[in-house]
């Protein structure tokens, strides 16, 4: 059960981080933090349709990842059995 647990620490982890790096690298909407450090004016340059979409999916794809691996870790401290 400790290796389980530290595979899912590790996990946590690296799917923290790229999901940190990930939702940076979403255009901006307009009118939040983006605007205030220049993301109002690259908002016209942006990125292609379809790789705003492929960005969309690995990011829920990596949040799902993240969700998952905290929930077995809360599990895993509840049940106390490492």
């Amino acid at each position: 059960m400790q290796v389980l647990e530290f595979v899912l620490q590790v996990l946590l982890g690296i799917s923290s981080v790229l999901l940190t790096l990930l939702i940076l690298l979403h255009k901006g909407r307009g009118g939040g933090l983006s605007d205030m450090f220049g993301g109002g004016m690259t908002a016209a340059v942006g990125s292609s349709g379809l790789a705003e979409r492929n960005l969309n999916r690995f990011t829920i794809i990596l949040a799902l990842v993240w969700f998952i691996s905290i929930v077995a870790l809360g599990l895993i401290t509840k049940v106390g059995v490492v």
